[in-house]
């Protein structure tokens, strides 16, 4: 009993270390500063990059998190995404941060201001800039242009929504979007603020007394762009530090400095999501579905259609633009696909409709729209609409160019039936066996035309019977629409008219003409 009692203090004792441990750390954790990077150009990946890090950290107990802007801009749609959910914070302190260095562009441009805005704090290296966030399109001749008035006001607005939220100069908001807006420092009352110009003219007007215009902070015509000190000056940021040590001070931050990094999932992300990667699976992923309808069973085509369509969809699900509707679209797409290749004879309106749904399921898993509203939605649709259409068009070239080489190629001699028949329907045959010389054999073999007298015939040559119509048998192979079928105790290559018979389907013969038999399913 006595080494129970011991045994179970020790085991508390040790539950008790173990527990004390694990509060210290705790305790660590949450007071650390940890560090997100928004570096580089603003795509889609990155907001994904950054929703997994802000859950890790709050999931270890951060209290403040540190956005780390580094970027002349990106997409409007995925800087709104990320701001929205910076913005959307409740467990944390969110603070912007643009920093300088050797590595650094030292700039919070466009797509940046919008994500700066939307923490709570601002703070900036000296060096650095913030600002010039009106939003622009990509002209047809490659060239930057200013979007329009619909596109500026959707982004000035939320500009203005954000500095009111967060506390920052309103005016310095809307002069980063809005070229024609002109923002004035001025003192009225003896109190120094910002004011844009036709709210200035109004205050002369009514008391030309109290007002002095002391400089012109954003002209017209020109985006408003301000360097570390003038935005500390005008209350945009709250302090110029030199580092995140600099910074963590300031803060009250006494726990170390966490920095986030791209882990090797994020590139891999990054890199399948962008254009020709996408492309390129479009169009493997269509040549070995093709391969895989065009054999029995289930085989090594069809695992790397399977996984490029896969790797496609789960990818761009990854980003959030993958709902049930491109799913179902790709699914009804491959089903009329199957139908247009192994029931109808042709290929027709069926099997166009069947890569027209798969064209869209794989367009609209690129974006968060199903119809563009905004020029940069626009934009996002052309370059989503180009990577789709080039993937499928080098598919389907692709899939002639397989079609064509199939009997040349004896790599793909499963997919194709290269039997000779020889005899005719008579019963004679052109020459006996064993006429051919060595030379017609090797012509034979690189695949040159030859005199078909002089074609040598098989040590199993068997006759075609005149009597053969009307006799039945068993598709030996599944007939799309030729196969090979046993009938009677011999086995000859057939075909159907059109009309797709499984393995092992009884048949009739129907029709005899030349060397070409043509049955019927039972």
């Amino acid at each position: 009993m006595g080494k129970k009692w011991v045994l179970g203090i020790m085991a508390f004792l040790l539950l008790g270390v173990l527990s004390g441990t694990n509060l210290v750390g705790e305790v660590k954790e949450s007071s650390a500063l940890f560090v997100i990077p928004v570096h580089g150009d603003i795509v889609p990946s990155l907001e994904s990059f950054i929703r997994r890090h802000v859950s890790k950290a709050i999931d270890e107990g951060a209290m403040v998190l540190v956005f780390d802007i580094d970027t002349f801009g990106g997409r409007v749609d995925t800087a709104l995404q990320i701001s929205s959910f910076i913005g959307s914070i409740r467990k944390a302190k969110t603070i912007a941060f643009i920093r300088s260095g050797p590595s650094s562009m030292g700039v919070s441009w466009s797509a940046g201001a919008l994500i700066a805005l939307s923490c709570s704090q601002i703070y900036m290296a000296p060096g650095t800039s913030i600002g010039a966030a009106a939003p622009v399109t990509i002209g047809a001749d490659g060239s930057m242009q200013p979007a329009g008035e619909k596109v500026v006001s959707a982004v000035r607005t939320q500009m203005a929504a954000l500095a009111e939220k967060n506390g920052y100069p309103v005016e310095l908001a809307l002069a980063m979007v809005d070229l024609d807006l002109e923002v004035w420092e001025v003192e009225i009352g003896g109190r120094v603020r910002l004011i844009t110009l036709p709210e200035l003219e109004r205050i002369e007007k009514e008391r030309p007394k109290e007002v002095r215009r002391i400089q012109l902070v954003s002209p017209k015509g020109k985006l408003l762009s301000l360097t570390a000190k003038e935005a500390e000056r005008y209350g945009l940021s709250r302090g110029t530090v030199e580092d995140l040590t600099a910074l963590a001070k300031t803060l009250g931050v006494e726990g170390e400095i966490v920095e986030m990094e791209n882990t090797l999932a994020d590139k891999v992300l990054e890199l399948i999501t962008s254009g020709p990667v996408q492309a390129l699976l479009i169009l493997i992923g269509l040549v070995a579905l093709f391969m895989e309808i065009s054999t029995p069973g289930f085989g090594i085509p069809g695992t790397v259609a399977v996984i490029c369509f896969l790797t496609l969809f789960g990818s761009n699900a990854l980003l959030g633009t993958v709902g049930s509707l491109e799913i179902i679209m790709l699914l009804v797409g491959i089903g009329l696909l199957a139908v247009e290749l192994f029931i109808l004879p042709g290929f027709g309106i069926t099997g166009i409709s069947g890569l027209v749904l798969i064209g869209l399921a794989l367009l609209f898993s690129m974006q968060d729209f199903v119809f563009p509203e905004f020029s940069w939605q626009w934009d996002i649709f052309v370059r989503n609409l180009i990577v789709v259409g080039s993937g499928l068009l080098s598919g389907i070239v692709g899939v002639a160019a397989l079609i064509l080489l199939l009997p040349k190629v004896r790599i793909f001699d499963r997919l194709a039936l290269k039997t000779m028949i020889y005899g005719t329907a008579a019963g004679s045959t052109p020459l006996g066996k064993g006429t051919e010389s060595v030379a017609e054999h090797e012509k034979a073999e690189r695949g040159e035309v030859i005199p078909i007298e002089n074609v040598p015939l098989p040590e199993d040559f068997q006759v075609i019977p005149p009597d053969l119509v009307g006799q039945e048998g068993k598709a030996l192979t599944i007939l799309r629409p030729s196969g090979k079928a046993k009938i009677g105790d011999t086995v000859y290559s057939v075909e159907t008219e059109g009309e797709f018979v499984p393995q092992g389907t009884p048949v009739r013969v129907v029709q005899v003409r030349g060397n070409r038999i043509t049955v019927k399913a039972i």
